[in-house]
This record gives C-alpha cells, structure tokens and sequence, in this order.
C-alpha cells in the first residue's frame, strides 16, 4: 500500500489509498450483496481485464477490507472482513449522491444483478417502508424486492442466482414490474406512478397497479438542494459536446 501513498496523515487519505484504485470500490459493492466467486465477480464487472482484478482483489485483501474463505458447495469465495462491511452505509450515501447525476445511459452501459441489487437498498426508505413483494424486470435481470417489518430481503432471480446467491423466496411475488432506465425518474420523484405507466417508462404486468404507488413510497432517492434535476451535470456536459 505504501507504493500508492499520497503521503498525508489524514483518514481521507487512508480511505483513498485503501479503495480509491479503479474498481476497488465497485468490487467492495457487489461484495455487499454478498460472498462471491472470482467468476461471479468478473461476470458482474464485464469490462473489468483479469489482471485488474487479481490485483484490486489482492489489494483489498492486504487492506483488510476482502477476504477469502471456503464455502460448502462453492470452493473458496471472496467476502468483506468486518471493516469492509462498515463501508456500507458509506457505499449506499454514495450511490445516492451519485444518483444526481446519473442522466440516461451510455451505448453500452449495462445493469447487473449486483448493481439493481444495490440501487435498490441506495433508494430504500425505512422510514417509509410498508409491505411489499414485487418482481422487478429491467433488461436481463430480474430481482425479487420483499419489504417485511421494515426491513428489505432482494433476491436474483434472473440470470440464474451463483451457489452464493442464498434461497429464493417461496410463492408468488404480488406483482411484476417491467422497467427500463427511466424507473430513474419515478424513483426520484420527476413523475408520479401515473405518469411513469403512461410514459411507458414502467408496466405493471401482473398485479394491481396501486402496487406502484407503494414501491415508489419505499423506493424513493430526494434531489440535493441546490441541482437542477437529477443527471444535470451529466446532461449539461452532453449537450455541450453535441451542440
């Protein structure tokens, strides 16, 4: 670690020169949801080259933050120590600042279990929380989101979970949800339920649509004061070059 120090005494500065490297966080993000393999990790971060991984990985590891530990039925899986744990609440802050700018997508940009997975547990409101149980569809991957007590459990359903993705639910969710990018904008309140069904930018295609008037009450990101609208930087930055 000492090769990439930034020579400064400062806890920010440790922060930095412990995840700050190029993937390192997003690695620690999908480790979030939970153990994973080498292949699980690499499948979850498609552009990530073999070798920034095995070093992002190693470098976790003499950090304290990632270890790897045998698992029954799955050989050796990487997992977050305690300390790695403790960046949640920091990873979930960011995501929701992050959220701001997020803009529409990128050619090329793609959603991953892992990271829906996230977004959800960034926009979740427990303050707000009632009980729901909903399958949500956004391209490729479908989750199934259940709100009990206050609490959320989100579990992969599609593409088919690892060994390490846990037991799916029993039953029925209440309804399915299909969504694109733009599930953005109801989530952060740019239109109403309503709105997001006439717009197309979510279908309810099983269940009562009421349904979506309570995801959007549990799964809900407020804008920064002072910011035009979510993705401005991003958009503004666009614009720029094109115009």
């Amino acid at each position: 670690m000492a090769a990439r120090s930034y020579g400064q005494y400062c806890g920010v500065t440790t922060a930095v020169e412990l995840i700050g490297e190029r993937w390192a966080l997003l690695i620690v993000r999908d480790l979030l949801v939970g153990p994973r393999r080498y292949t699980d990790l690499k499948q979850g971060l498609p552009r990530i080259p073999t070798n920034i991984l095995s070093t992002r990985l190693k470098e976790l590891q003499e950090g304290g933050v990632v270890r790897r530990v045998p698992l029954l039925g799955c050989g050796l899986v990487y997992e977050l120590t305690p300390y790695g744990r403790a960046l949640e609440p920091i990873v979930l802050a960011l995501g929701r600042w992050g959220f701001q700018a997020m803009g529409d997508p990128d050619e090329g940009d793609v959603v991953t279990p892992d990271s829906l997975t996230m977004a959800l547990r960034t926009a979740f409101r427990p303050e707000a929380a009632e009980r729901l149980d909903v399958e949500l569809h956004v391209g490729d991957v479908a989750l199934r989101a259940i709100v009990r007590d206050g609490a959320l459990a989100v579990a992969q359903l599609a593409p088919p979970a690892p060994p390490v993705g846990g037991v799916l639910p029993a039953g029925e969710a209440e309804a399915v949800l299909v969504a694109g990018p733009g599930i953005r904008r109801l989530i952060g309140g740019e239109v109403t339920p309503a709105e997001a069904i006439a717009q197309d930018l979510v279908a309810v295609v099983r269940g009562e649509e009421r349904i979506l008037d309570v995801f959007a009450r549990v799964f809900h990101i407020d804008p920064v004061a002072g910011l035009d609208a979510p993705g401005s930087a991003r958009d503004a930055s666009n614009a720029a070059m094109t115009g």
